[in-house]
């Protein structure tokens, strides 16, 4: 069977106009525990905010349809799907697109985070279920990833960082080399940037939506910390990220935005609250808000970059206790010819 690249298939970057953002209902009680009720509202007002600016579905275990409709309320569509739940980021599908508007999906295998959380064999069937939703062609990789794993440029350049993509819980024995294999055959990534590590206690072990994103191509927003737990990790993606160029030739020009200050779980682990852990809505910028000072730095920063898109900040930290951010719960599904 032909590949995408080989059937004229890309990566289309945030930045591309959407058809629509996908969510799903926080489900997991061993995860969310006395909180879930909390993480609930949290998503319903979140999933409001973008409805503002782009059409959004929820995916809704069907015992639970009656209440979240009372939570999101109207202009926000229900999809009944068993699912495990929230984080759509990681279990939704990957879109490609031919030059001429024509979509696919692409299916990466998902294992609950390298066996972190089980079960999790429902949301490994959501990216064919979305897939086969919207009507488009699919494609299956046999690479486990997830959507928060990866960052992409729509222009040739992946950024992984290098122990979750690597993970022996997720690709055992695979090397960087069958990566950037797969990834070029599956996305037609022409450069893949590894970066060492991602955030201090992330149990993704470092996804890179809370470390680094592009905002344009040859653009990088990237996470600081200055005196901080995640000040080492983070200086040492800034030295990989400043000798690298990306598939077009170009050196990055690096953005950094100052982390909140940091916030524990009960058990004494870091939260990865992260400014990077944005959405990109159709004219707007989703950020998250941790009540912290440097909320207000983060805003201007994103507004100096942004200017055409009107910036948004979301209380997060109900959403952060579970272990992900705005991005973490978001898919977004990318305009096209079909």
């Amino acid at each position: 069977m032909s590949t995408p690249r080989e059937l004229g298939y890309g990566a289309v970057p945030e930045w591309h106009a959407h058809a629509r953002c996908w969510m799903a209902w926080p489900c997991r009680e061993e995860l969310w525990g006395e909180r879930l009720a909390a993480a609930r509202r949290a998503v319903a007002r979140i999933a409001r905010t973008i409805a503002r600016f782009e059409p959004v579905t929820v995916i809704v275990r069907p015992d639970l349809v009656a209440d979240a409709s009372l939570e999101l309320g109207r202009g926000i569509s229900i999809l009944p799907m068993a699912h495990d739940d929230s984080w759509t980021r990681d279990t939704g599908p990957l879109f490609v697109a031919r030059e001429w508007g024509e979509r696919a999906g692409v299916i990466f295998r998902f294992n609950g985070w390298g066996e972190l959380w089980r079960p999790y064999e429902q949301d490994a069937r959501m990216a064919e279920a979305i897939i086969a939703r919207i009507g488009i062609p699919a494609f299956r990789s046999q690479l486990v990833l997830e959507g928060g794993a990866i960052e992409l440029d729509g222009e040739g350049t992946a950024i992984v960082c290098e122990p979750s993509v690597l993970d022996p819980a997720r690709n055992p024995g695979t090397s960087r080399a069958e990566v950037e294999h797969e990834l070029s055959a599956m996305l037609a990534v022409e450069k893949v940037i590894w970066l060492p590590a991602g955030l201090v206690d992330d149990e993704t072990k470092g996804h890179v939506d809370n470390v680094a994103r592009f905002v344009a191509p040859g653009v990088v927003v990237l996470a600081r910390d200055a005196k901080g737990p995640h000040r080492i990790v983070l200086e040492a993606a800034r030295e990989v990220l400043e000798l690298e160029r990306d598939a077009r030739g170009r050196r990055l020009d690096i953005v950094p935005v100052d982390l909140p200050e940091p916030r524990r779980r009960p058990d004494g682990r870091l939260l990865t609250a992260s400014y990077a852990n944005f959405y990109l809505a159709n004219d707007a910028v989703i950020l998250p808000s941790f009540a912290d000072p440097a909320d207000q730095r983060a805003y201007r920063t994103f507004g100096q970059l942004f200017p055409e898109r009107e910036i948004v900040m979301e209380d997060a930290l109900d959403v952060l206790q579970g272990g992900g951010g705005i991005h973490c719960i978001t898919r977004d599904e990318p305009a096209g010819a079909s």
